[in-house]
């Protein structure tokens, strides 16, 4: 049954409202599953916290065009797409290469991705996959200001028990 005009503009909407939230959206192509792939792959995709929707390409770029910023995924919104949206750069490609190599097959296909304000073409699945998440970059960066820190408290503490024994050997002498 088509969607009435009010339907269409509330999907937009929607669809805006979710761009608007979500840092992160791959487009798919997943023309082939069947539908026992499908919901398997959409499985894993909400195990690692991504949203997998089918959508209108139409619905989709009518609601990119409300925002602005999207001008690069246009040329994408072809033939059947499907959408994730996630928080975490990295988890839709992962998610995608390990199905992918689970099943043997080319589908579902990467047709663009949008990270933060940044591109990434059909080519890229391999590099999105080796992304950091938020979380793990902030653990590098507290990781490599705790180094400093760790080294200078270290130093301190052996000087300090060196210089202690050293004290103590001086003063066991003056005793004896």
């Amino acid at each position: 049954m088509p969607m009435t005009r009010k339907q269409k503009a509330e999907a937009v909407e929607a669809i805006a409202s979710k761009l608007q939230e979500t840092p992160t959206i791959y487009l798919t192509n997943y023309s082939g599953l069947s539908v026992a792939e499908m919901n398997e792959l959409r499985g894993k995709f909400r195990a690692a916290n991504v949203e997998y929707r089918v959508l209108k390409n139409t619905l989709v770029r009518k609601a990119m065009e409300s925002l602005g910023g999207y001008e690069a995924l246009y040329d994408q919104l072809n033939d059947p797409t499907a959408v994730a949206f996630t928080e975490e750069p990295a988890a839709p490609a992962r998610v995608m290469k390990d199905f992918l190599e689970d099943n043997k097959k080319e589908i579902p296909a990467l047709k663009g991705a949008f990270v933060d304000g940044a591109f990434y073409g059909a080519d890229a699945l391999e590099i999105l996959s080796k992304l950091k998440s938020k979380d793990e970059i902030l653990g590098d960066i507290l990781g490599l200001l705790m180094a400093p820190m760790t080294n200078v408290v270290g130093a301190l503490q052996g000087q300090g028990s060196t210089l202690v024994g050293a004290i103590k050997q001086i003063a066991e002498r003056e005793e004896d």
